[in-house]
């Protein structure tokens, strides 16, 4: 994995978790991730 990758992998993730502040909430986003994903694959 090159420099650049890491750290945009890191900034993603960052964004990620401090966009939801409860578990709950972290469930909420993946399940909303995956919604997408598979709407795209179809």
């Amino acid at each position: 994995m090159s420099k650049t990758s890491a750290l945009l992998a890191v900034f993603l993730t960052g964004l990620v978790l401090s966009g939801c502040n409860t578990v709950q909430g972290m469930g909420q986003d993946i399940q909303k991730a995956g919604n997408a994903i598979e709407r795209a694959a179809k």
